[in-house]
């Protein structure tokens, strides 16, 4: 990124896409909340047009909101909100991890080169895998959390973001079945270390129409929140 006044000029690099040619939704929100708040505060992120792949857009900051455009066409838009996200239950890593057997995209994948949750080489994409945990609403999936995707800083609030976004929508999602993100809102509360072990869990919170709502969060072996988000999943007609 460049700076010039307010406003950065955002390439996505075809690396963090999710649908073919689109960009990971989860990776742009956290993008958003990074340049809003650093991640710490609850930010919630509305997409309101898919995110072209290896294109200059303008990242602008304006008061309390930070928008993404293509042109004069608004794509995303980030907003800070009064309230502590709250996760679903903690899955110890161990049964987060077995329960990866049991994931959908495994049986038919509807978006198999998706940066998070994609069936992607190792060290490239996320390969986080939820599955459901027996007994309970809930999804998981072990985040052995790759040291390729660490910056100068740690693990940035992208990379948050992504591993967020993915499971609350398999916290729906049958085998094939899919949705876009439509919104997605965040706060980070602990920075994620290279190479750590986490916990990745989801759970469905109720559908209106085509909406469907989730929330989700990661968590150290301890059970202490890392990060949480609410996501709101459009299905298409």
């Amino acid at each position: 990124m460049t700076t010039a006044a307010l406003q950065t000029v955002l390439t996505v690099p075809e690396r963090y896409r999710g649908p073919v040619g689109l960009a990971n939704g989860g990776w742009i929100a956290g993008t958003m909340a990074e340049a809003l708040n650093g991640g710490r505060s609850a930010v919630e992120v509305t997409l309101h047009a898919p995110t072209p792949l290896e294109t200059e857009l303008r990242l602008g900051h304006v008061a309390n909101t930070v928008s993404l455009t293509h042109g004069d066409k608004l794509l995303v838009e980030a907003i800070p909100v009064a309230e502590d996200l709250e996760g679903p239950a903690f899955v110890p890593f161990n049964d987060a991890a077995r329960a990866e057997a049991g994931f959908a995209g495994l049986k038919a994948h509807p978006f198999a080169e998706c940066f998070a949750c994609g069936l992607r080489e190792p060290g490239d994409g996320l390969r986080i895998f939820p599955g459901p945990v027996e007994g309970t609403d809930l999804v998981a999936a072990g985040w052995r959390v790759p040291h390729t995707v660490t910056g100068e800083d740690g693990v940035p609030a992208s990379i948050v973001g992504a591993v967020l976004d993915c499971i609350s929508g398999w916290a729906h999602f049958g085998p094939g079945e899919s949705a876009l993100l439509g919104r997605l809102a965040v706060q980070i509360h602990r920075p994620v270390l290279p190479g750590g072990r986490y916990s990745v869990v989801a759970r469905p919170t109720g559908r209106d129409g085509r909406k469907m709502f989730a929330q989700s969060a990661i968590y150290e072996a301890d059970g202490t929140l890392v990060a949480a988000a609410r996501a709101t999943w459009i299905a298409p007609r």
